[in-house]
């Protein structure tokens, strides 16, 4: 499959931009936790953090939202059918991703002190996580594709998943592999 160069520019430039924002996100944790103990300004900044977070993440759903329009290249009949119902797949992912940031937050404040029961637990939601994530792309595929036909359903799925792993490689590389006992 050839790739435009437009679409393969902001593919480039959404995981630029993933990568700046979480490693910033990253820096100011470790920045908050290498301070003194201030309850209130610790709350503070643990709240500017996590805004910053919900802001990039509606940028980066504004940016795939953008990259897939340019790579699928629906006609006005094929765009009127096809985002209603992308907005709805983004919808449910959003939810999904809100169990997968709960899970990372819980592996941070264990982190120091991890158990064996505790590794188990976490890495069962991430599986659970991954399931639940790929059956909500393979229900999209199938609403794209009573909708718009089995090419361009393949093609969202494709373009989707790409995406997907882009931030999934960005999120697992800033995350430190836990410490054997």
């Amino acid at each position: 499959m050839k790739i435009r160069p437009a679409p393969r520019l902001a593919v480039l430039s959404i995981l630029l931009f993933c990568l700046t924002g979480v490693m910033w996100v990253k820096a100011k944790s470790q920045d908050s936790s290498n301070t003194a103990q201030q309850p209130a300004g610790d709350d503070a900044k643990q709240k500017n953090i996590q805004e910053y977070v919900t802001l990039l993440r509606s940028d980066v759903r504004k940016q795939k939202t953008q990259i897939m329009g340019a790579v699928l290249e629906l006609s006005p009949e094929e765009a009127a059918k096809f985002w209603p119902i992308y907005n709805q797949y983004d919808s449910e992912l959003t939810k999904l991703n809100d169990l997968r940031v709960a899970n990372i937050q819980e592996y941070a404040r264990y982190y120091d002190k991890m158990t064996d029961s505790k590794a188990d637990e976490l890495i069962r939601k991430a599986f659970d996580y991954r399931q639940q994530r790929s059956a909500l792309l393979a229900k999209y595929y199938g609403r794209v594709k009573e909708s718009l036909g089995s090419i361009q359903a393949a093609r969202f799925v494709q373009i989707e998943d790409q995406l997907l792993m882009i931030i999934d490689l960005q999120i697992t590389s800033d995350l430190p592999v836990v410490e054997a006992s």
